[in-house]
């Protein structure tokens, strides 16, 4: 459709739909969430600490230390990315550095290139041959219910009912005969 020079040149776009983008997206295309969603982007020479929020998808390729919270929304780690947090996303993809844990209530995956040091907490977790791993995976929906909140609190904190008259059970099932002679 249209050239772009390689040092991010003036050359306008035949298309009037299109507009120029950084090189650094366009190197990047494979990291990228979903090819039709627009997404906000962290530069290489950006750092940040702290917490950082939003309310759209992200790609990092800078350094971000801290709490990153985009809980309805994808994040995307590229390959020049630097992340040390807790993540909290809807979708999770890890092509650059990532240490910290790791929450997708929809999936996170990591890429062959991803060096990861953490936990990763998830319904949908995949690991791709080459990829730098050291952590534990639960592939448990109440558990990142639980770790993002959106679970009801009576749920978590109240214990299951125990029907009336019932003795307690022990944890052990050899010492079920001690608790029932103690009745």
């Amino acid at each position: 459709m249209f050239e772009m020079s390689k040092k991010g040149g003036t050359d306008k776009p035949t298309e009037p739909t299109m507009r120029s983008e950084p090189t650094v997206r366009s190197e990047t295309t494979t990291a990228r969430p979903s090819a039709g969603r627009e997404h906000a982007l962290i530069g290489a020479s950006i750092h940040i600490d702290g917490e950082l929020r939003g309310e759209e998808d992200l790609l990092i390729e800078g350094e971000v230390n801290g709490t990153v919270q985009l809980k309805n929304n994808s994040l995307t780690i590229g390959p020049q990315g630097k992340v040390r947090a807790d993540v909290y996303a809807q979708s999770i993809i890890v092509d650059g550095f990532m240490e910290g844990d790791l929450y997708g209530s929809e999936r996170v995956a990591i890429r062959k290139n991803a060096q990861v040091r953490g936990n990763v907490t998830s319904p949908r977790v995949s690991l791709e041959d080459g990829a730098k791993f050291k952590g534990a995976i639960e592939m448990d929906p109440q558990a990142v219910q639980s770790a993002t909140g959106r679970n009801k609190p009576a749920q978590a904190a109240a214990p299951a009912p125990r029907p009336q008259g019932s003795p307690q059970m022990a944890s052990n099932p050899g010492a079920s005969s001690a608790v029932k002679s103690a009745t």
